[in-house]
């Protein structure tokens, strides 16, 4: 991770980054996020490059997760994170309501999910819908619970999946 770390971040313009007694704020035009940097992570601001640098090689790991973190943040208040979903099945089916998102997926009744404060959820007809936000964290967690709802099965592939994943199909019994 050390090479991560190493790496200087170029700041895109529309963007600032603020260093506060250990909290790092990114202001863009999506918004802003916050981080805490772990104790032996310093940042520099030098014009439009930031960098960080550790105390001694035991913070190697989170000198390099914490440059990522950063960067992440960078990307989402300037351009923003989005995940795609399907739902394949008959029957199955999203739809957005108020805060919620309504999810019909074979059982007896409706699974509701909250949506969360930053994130915003668009049904792009009855079968797909798309997340999005300016926190990749966020985005990828209601993304993963939204799939845990209906996981797609590997005989006829139903269930809800990401855009860009591949399901790996089972040959199914066969008659003697």
């Amino acid at each position: 991770m050390s090479r991560i770390g190493n790496r200087k971040l170029v700041i895109p313009t529309g963007v600032t980054v603020e260093n506060n007694d250990g909290i790092v704020k990114v202001n863009g035009p999506k918004g802003s996020l916050e981080l805490k940097l772990p104790k032996g992570i310093h940042l520099t601001i030098e014009g439009e490059e930031l960098t960080l640098t550790r105390d001694n090689e035991q913070l190697k790991a989170m000198h390099g997760t914490t440059n990522a973190n950063i960067h992440n943040m960078i990307i989402g208040v300037s351009k923003g994170y989005e995940k795609g979903l399907e739902i394949i099945g008959v029957g199955y089916r999203f739809a957005v309501k108020g805060n919620k998102l309504v999810i019909n997926a074979g059982y007896s009744h409706p699974v509701e999910l909250d949506i969360p404060n930053g994130l915003t959820v668009e049904a792009n007809g009855n079968t797909e819908i798309t997340i999005k936000g300016i926190d990749k964290v966020l985005v990828g967690e209601f993304a993963a619970n939204v799939r845990k709802v209906r996981q797609p099965e590997p005989y006829k592939g139903k269930g809800i999946r990401y855009k860009d994943e591949y399901i790996r199909r089972k040959e199914g019994k066969k008659a003697a």
